[in-house]
């Protein structure tokens, strides 16, 4: 069934007859542009719609299949378009996309969810644009794809570090594209769903033409294409087991999740009580190891802010975390907040507390988040946004990577939203993390989408990087995760609770280990050169035009 959508304008080379001209006036013009409103109106809806699906396909509700539809269907509302009808049908599907995804962010604010949100549709507006530059192009379900690796690339890195939520590779981390994550990391994953999904739009592209007896050949091989494109991730060999050139192949590692007292931006209860919580469960683990209920585990992590106050700074807290390593008899990693390193900041760390020697080697967070764990421009902000005065201090960012050895094990540590970073999680990796740890606290989000979203993206590392992930939240989700991206343990939202598994720990690096980010600046610049060359393509194409129509002209009949 055709898709009731507005007529093409004319390619360049056809110039519309005289006649056509729609006649001046205010009325005229008032009536032409409610006409040209109304022929868009059908673009509109089902660009909006396509949205709605691509939301549908991320975690919580994680219906994959619905991002292929949704790229295929924001292709065929794009194809030979104008930029104007293409930045418009963009920004009108990522909009209610991104929306229904940063609802969570509501928490913190209405005007920071709905800024966040309709500022990142710009970029998806901009990549619709070249996308209808480029379907005039050969082969251009390629270009398609290339483009949403390019925007991805843009939103996770600018403004102010970026912002990659809604990756399309974070949609699909359990579906036959997520092995391709080994290989190319989280930007190839993109770049599979999304030639998937515009292959199948050149399918039905192909279906309504006028190519006579090719047409059904043709379309059939860009349907047989884009099944190929989601089934070759069963080919990629994703690895399992432990493999060292030295020391342990694995580490029997706990996991303690303690709870707090109530979810929202003031999550916190008196002092010290999130930290008693997690001295409780930490308690009843030492219990059950003495009791011979449970190995005694290698080492144990704690979460982001599981001390809710500065341990350096307040004795009991620092004699509470000392006594209760020593009551388990292994390695805690702690999360805490820590003054420094000057008056103006603090600092967001995992700190390696050892029974024997106390508080030693530690990671601080490279990554603050932008208007929730600092404020750009403060001075400038503050006085027009009240919610800002909420960030008395601003969060200084970490300069090393999160290398620790606890216990046996070298830990790659990420904090919180630092998962969504592909360089951070990579540099985990590379310079020497046999098992990825990530500390967060999503207690501020515990009732919306935002935990399972962020535990999406846990699995999605696991299987780029070929190491185990261990994730330790506040109040959920806690979980192991397996180097397949394998789910072995996870908490439920809102309890107290402990887990402990036995882990591999991997120094073989993955391709994508190897390759790093170049596969995504390669796709994302292949993109950008074709849209380049389809600009130029246009403008030669319209001389050659003018110049033949002004001949004929002067020729008379």
């Amino acid at each position: 069934m055709a898709l009731p959508l507005d007529p093409v304008r004319p390619a360049a080379d056809v110039r519309p007859e005289p006649e056509a001209a729609a006649p001046r006036g205010p009325r005229r013009w008032a009536r032409s542009r409610w006409a040209l409103m109304r022929a868009g109106l059908p673009r509109t809806v089902l660009a909006v719609l396509c949205g709605v699906l691509l939301a549908l396909s991320f975690p919580p509700y994680g219906l994959w299949p619905l991002s292929v539809l949704a790229v295929a269907g924001l292709s065929l509302l794009t194809h030979r378009r104008t930029a104007r009808q293409a930045a418009w049908t963009g920004f009108v599907f990522g909009a209610p996309f991104l929306l229904w995804l940063l609802f969570w962010l509501n928490v913190i604010g209405l005007d920071a969810w709905l800024l966040l949100a309709l500022f990142e549709s710009l970029f998806v507006a901009a990549m619709a644009v070249g996308q209808a530059l480029t379907s005039r192009l050969r082969a251009w379900p390629l270009w398609t794809a290339c483009l949403w690796v390019a925007q991805e690339w843009a939103r996770d890195r600018v403004p102010l570090g970026g912002f990659p939520w809604g990756r399309l590779a974070f949609a699909n981390t359990s579906s036959p594209f997520t092995p391709l994550a080994a290989i190319g990391g989280a930007p190839l994953v993109s770049f599979g769903v999304a030639l998937s999904g515009a292959l199948l739009a050149a399918a039905l592209i192909t279906a309504r033409g006028r190519e006579g007896a090719r047409r059904g050949v043709r379309a059939g091989a860009c349907a047989a294409a884009a099944l190929i494109c989601a089934v070759v991730g069963y080919t990629v060999p994703v690895p399992t087991a432990g493999q060292t050139s030295g020391g342990p192949a694995s580490a029997e590692i706990a996991v303690i999740q303690g709870n707090v007292p109530h979810a929202g931006m003031n999550f916190l209860g008196r002092p010290m009580e999130v930290l008693e919580n997690h001295v409780a469960e930490t308690d009843k683990l030492a219990a059950a190891v003495d009791a011979g209920r449970t190995p005694r585990p290698d080492l144990v992590v704690w979460p982001e802010n599981s001390s809710d106050v500065d341990p350096f700074l307040t004795p009991a807290a620092f004699d509470l975390i000392q006594q209760t390593v020593q009551r388990i008899g292994v390695p805690i990693l702690v999360g805490a907040l820590v003054n420094g390193p000057d008056a103006s900041h603090i600092q967001n760390e995992g700190i390696v507390w050892s029974p024997a020697t106390g508080p030693g080697a530690h990671y601080t967070k490279q990554h603050p988040v932008p208007f929730g764990e600092y404020v750009p421009y403060r001075s400038l902000l503050t006085p027009y946004f009240s919610e800002l005065k909420r960030i008395p201090v601003d969060f200084y960012a970490g300069r090393t990577t999160g290398i620790l050895q606890v216990g046996p094990a070298r830990i790659g540590d990420v904090i919180c939203f630092e998962v969504a970073y592909d360089g951070i999680v990579h540099d985990a990796v590379a310079k020497g993390g046999r098992v990825l740890v990530v500390q967060t606290n999503n207690a501020t989000y515990e009732h919306t989408d935002q935990p399972d979203q962020q535990f999406a993206m846990s699995r999605l590392r696991a299987v780029e990087s070929g190491r185990a992930v261990v994730i330790a939240s506040t109040s959920g989700i806690s979980a192991v995760i397996a180097p397949d991206g394998r789910v072995v343990e996870r908490t439920q939202l809102a309890t107290a609770a402990e887990l402990e598994a036995r882990v591999p720990l991997r120094d073989s690096p993955t391709v994508a280990d190897r390759v790093g980010a170049a596969p995504e600046w390669a796709l994302a610049m292949v993109g950008l050169l074709a849209c380049a060359f389809a600009m130029y393509a246009g403008r030669r194409n319209r001389v050659p035009a003018t110049a033949n129509d002004d001949a004929e002209e002067g020729a008379g009949p």
